[in-house]
């Protein structure tokens, strides 16, 4: 099955409706408050997870609510959802539950975030900017449903669809990473190659709206 599924995702990009690229050093900007600018990623392997740890890096001057990453199922919304309520209280969402992970924040400084969560304990770990925020239970026993639309730029309220602008992603972000089993989040360094559903430096993915990709200005 996983073979089919490399396989179409290979005729995908040639077909040309997307495309891998290697994005070191570069990074997704989103410009303006938007209900129809967002980046589809695609995994290079569609899969159900009972265990994921999640990486990215982002800057923005927001201070209402937006979202970060935004994965549904045909059958669930917000099987994994990472949203920021206000300034520097991070939602986390795994199968439509969420926790709170509360940090004091520079409001203009990039944020380098790391979530790892797994099924058997249900313990979701957080980590900003190299520090870790503690643990929290969510969703013992779980399974991430595999047949996913992931979203960067805005929240999903529908598969793929039913944006609020409101909710919308505005400044920058890059270095986005997502592993099938739980990394040690103090191991987990700026060089995220090692990264198998979703890798920065081999992205497959679909820019839709106003999205522009620049050299990233942060490290």
């Amino acid at each position: 099955m996983e073979k089919l599924t490399v396989g179409l995702l290979l005729l995908s990009v040639l077909s040309g409706s997307m495309s891998q690229t290697d994005m070191k050093g570069k990074a997704f900007i989103f410009p303006e408050e938007s209900s129809t600018a967002y980046v589809s990623l695609i995994p290079k392997v569609s899969k159900s997870l009972q265990n994921f740890t999640l990486c990215l890096k982002a800057f923005t001057d927001l201070s209402r609510p937006y979202s970060i990453f935004s994965y549904n199922t045909r059958t669930k919304d917000n099987e994994i959802l990472l949203f920021v309520e206000t300034i520097g209280e991070y939602m986390f969402y795994v199968g439509n539950s969420g926790v709170i992970f509360k940090a004091p924040t520079n409001h203009f400084d990039p944020v380098h975030i790391c979530v790892s969560w797994e099924s058997d304990s249900g313990m979701a770990e957080f980590w900003l900017n190299g520090k870790p925020l503690g643990r929290k239970g969510l969703k013992k026993g779980y399974t991430v449903g595999g047949d996913a639309k992931i979203i960067l730029g805005q929240e999903q309220d529908s598969y793929g669809g039913s944006f609020d602008a409101k909710q919308s992603f505005v400044g920058e972000m890059w270095d986005v990473s997502l592993w099938d089993h739980v990394v040690p989040l103090e191991k987990v360094s700026d060089n995220c190659n090692s990264s198998n559903l979703i890798n920065w430096q081999a992205l497959i993915h679909e820019e839709n709206g106003y999205v522009v990709t620049k050299p990233k200005l942060w490290t």
